[in-house]
């Protein structure tokens, strides 16, 4: 790893990623199982958000599962399928806010449910 502990792009990312798939976890899984993987990690996120912030209460295998390590699960599997399928992450992301920020440029200041 190449980057400062207290900072890391996404290109860090992705290249932290790949390095350990091809070092310790052998190959990337196939696109298909990676999201099976996604969806199971993301329903894990739900679980502790649903225990924490919501009205379920949590079991005892549950209580030492942390919201951040759920979170990393999260990204690390979405790190995965963006690198076997050539997506670069960074460009993505900043695309993407483009976007937002013209199609949103007064839809949230202009709703009502926000004030």
């Amino acid at each position: 790893m190449t980057h400062t502990e207290d900072s890391l792009t996404l290109r860090q990312a992705q290249d932290d990623v790949d390095q350990w798939i091809q070092t310790i976890g052998v190959r990337y899984f196939s696109e298909l199982t990676n999201l099976a993987q996604l969806m199971e990690e993301v329903g894990e996120v739900a679980r502790v958000i649903s225990r924490t912030y919501g009205e379920q209460s949590f079991k005892a295998s549950d209580k030492k599962v942390e919201l951040s390590d759920e979170l990393a699960d999260v990204l690390f599997v979405v790190i995965c399928l963006a690198n076997q399928t050539g997506v670069d992450l960074t460009e993505a992301l900043r695309r993407n806010l483009e976007k937002k920020t013209k199609r949103d440029a007064t839809r949230h200041q202009e709703n009502e449910k926000l004030k």
